[in-house]
């Protein structure tokens, strides 16, 4: 629980100064202000009272032992200026579930909740059906099984609000395409539209596929002429103001589109996630693309998930209910925000009967005793195990495993080859500090590959170092998340270049002081691999259990590999991440289920 983590100078001060502004200061408001201060910064919205009541505290927290019971601890609360209830302008909000919220995120999270429930109950778009039938049929073969990516194509021409959810290599961009044909062909005039996604390669990636898959789409070339080239981050889409969480759209200026589509949606946080549909004008539509299983934002807010995952059992798998919608008026027993919600099951990646695909499906339900199974069975082309006993052994296991790996791109004397070779592999840690994070390990591949004599240069930007992009430059045109390769310079024999792929094909040469903030990237942690895929992955965790090691980062991690991917941790570390759950408070869910 929040109330055992530890907490930070900020939020002491923050409890400090609440309890100095108060006439009647009290432990327990004082208490209530540290603790809200800590969730938040955990990624909570809200610190829900009733949940936390009556729990151990550290010793000399704030004087108590444990947690005020919910009741009168809310009482108490209650009779503070300092905490109001929704709608008054106090520092903090105490709403009728006793959940109390630094009033910018109560902000943040009602304006988002009034904005979906608006598209929910709003008259759907015009749209001609016989028009409709026609293109679903020619873009999706007729099948005997429900196909949910026409469902999730059919709905979201017809709908102001579509969330279309499902993990990798389930046809999300391919649907989003389909979609974007239909969209066209329904329309008199050219349509304004907006690709976006929360990093600049997870843009990118979008922006490829969006054109890759344009090509194989079966329309006319009109539609294909009219369709986005173009995909750009959130904040882009908004427009920055340099030092200024403020952006120049908003519900006062609000952008000139016609459809919206976003795709990472579990990347987004709640406060971002509610400037940018405070910006989109209420008759245009909202698409949003994600993996409701992933890891949720670094910011505050599990918004994809909060909104995918109901209160109750909800029957998002209802197929009956989705063909009445789909091709006929919808169910009575359906709510709308249920209509507005596909999840794409069928994976076009993993064969249903390979090593990859059955521990993913394991890890998610959170069977551990199938998911050690599935390890330890020797018969999987495409899945393998390690149980690396402890630090010490990790540069011999490297030396076994990963040289072999890394040998391919190193050998490749095209650059754009050798670009495409690292993508081939990739090493991925759960946290970037200690002897299993991805500092010490990229020290110790760097270290195994120069004793190997595949790296020669013992300077920091010797030929073949992998960089990843940590930070966005839009003079530079790099984001994020982007990863390049150091070459020499085929007209200089003393500098260097590091080559980037292009969205437009091909490749980019930087010079390597001209990069934005960077590091190296022969491993990387399992957050920042969202959106990415590799042939081959590595995923290593620590030797201990961490609040870091969740169900939700072993699936994120598991999912980055087509063709094979090798696990290395204890049994019990498994156990325990499979066993462990995010969860993330907040009162979104409630607002928009009802």
């Amino acid at each position: 629980m929040v109330v055992n983590q530890g907490h930070s100078a900020l939020d002491r001060h923050f409890a400090d100064l609440v309890n100095r502004l108060e006439c009647d200061a009290s432990p327990e408001l004082k208490l209530a202000a540290l603790l809200v201060s800590r969730h938040q910064a955990l990624g909570n919205i809200c610190l829900p009272l009733e949940e936390i009541a009556d729990q151990t505290l550290p010793e000399g927290l704030s004087g108590f032992d444990r947690t005020p019971k919910a009741t009168p601890w809310a009482r108490k609360l209650r009779k503070s200026v300092m905490v109001g209830v929704p709608g008054e302008f106090r520092p903090l909000i105490l709403d009728d579930c006793n959940r109390l919220y630094l009033r910018r995120y109560w902000e943040y999270e009602k304006s988002l909740s009034e904005e979906i429930r608006a598209r929910l109950s709003a008259a759907p778009p015009e749209t001609d059906p016989k028009l409709s039938e026609k293109g679903l049929n020619r873009l999706f073969a007729a099948s005997d099984e429900t196909d949910l990516q026409r469902v999730a194509a059919d709905r979201a021409v017809r709908q102001n609000f579509t969330i279309i959810t499902g993990g990798p290599g389930t046809g999300k961009t391919r649907t989003v395409v389909a979609i974007l044909a239909l969209l066209i062909e329904q329309s008199q005039r050219p349509l304004r539209f907006a690709l976006a996604a929360p990093s600049g390669k997870a843009a990118a990636r979008l922006q490829e596929a969006v054109l890759s898959n344009m090509e194989a789409l079966d329309c006319s070339q009109a539609v294909r002429t009219r369709m986005p080239r173009n995909a750009t981050t959130i904040h882009r889409l908004l427009g920055t103001i340099p030092d200024s969480p403020f952006f120049r759209h908003t519900a006062d200026h609000q952008l000139l589109v016609d459809v919206v589509i976003i795709d990472e949606a579990s990347m987004v946080d709640l406060a971002l996630m509610a400037k940018l549909f405070a910006a989109i004008p209420a008759t245009a539509r909202v698409i949003l693309l994600g993996d409701k299983d992933q890891l949720t934002s670094v910011e505050a807010g599990f918004v994809l998930g909060d909104i995918c995952n109901p209160p109750s059992v909800a029957a998002l798998t209802d197929a009956q209910a989705q063909l009445s919608f789909s091709f006929g008026a919808p169910s009575p027993r359906v709510r709308s925000i249920q209509r507005s919600i596909v999840e794409l099951q069928k994976n076009y990646r993993f064969p249903r009967e390979s090593g990859i695909y059955q521990l993913v499906q394991a890890v998610n339900r959170g069977d551990a005793e199938r998911s050690i199974v599935l390890l330890k069975d020797k018969s999987f082309a495409d899945l393998s195990w390690k149980t690396v006993p402890n630090a010490r052994s990790i540069p011999r296991y490297l030396q076994q495993s990963v040289l072999s790996d890394y040998k391919g791109y190193l050998a490749k004397s095209d650059p754009a080859e050798a670009l495409e070779s690292f993508g081939d592999f990739r090493v991925l840690c759960a946290v970037r500090n200690g002897p299993f994070g991805t500092i010490e390990l990229n020290r110790l591949i760097e270290e195994a590959l120069f004793q190997a004599k595949l790296l020669h240069e013992r300077e920091q930007w010797y030929c073949g170092r992998p960089v990843m992009v940590t930070r966005n430059d839009y003079n530079v045109r790099l984001f994020n998340g982007d990863i390049g390769v150091t070459i020499q310079d085929m007209e200089s024999t003393s500098e260097k270049r590091v080559i980037f792929g292009s969205a437009e094909g091909g490749f980019r040469r930087v010079l390597p002081s001209r990069l934005p903030v960077h590091e190296t990237a022969f491993a990387m942690t399992v957050h920042k691999s969202q959106g990415s895929e590799f042939a081959r992955a590595l995923l290593i965790l620590p030797e201990k259990d961490s609040p870091v090691l969740t169900r939700e980062l072993l699936y994120t991690g598991l999912t980055r590999a087509r063709e094979h991917m090798e696990v290395w941790a204890s049994e019990g570390v498994l156990r325990e991440a499979i066993a462990k759950r995010v969860t993330r408070s907040s009162g979104l869910r409630d607002a928009i289920w009802g």
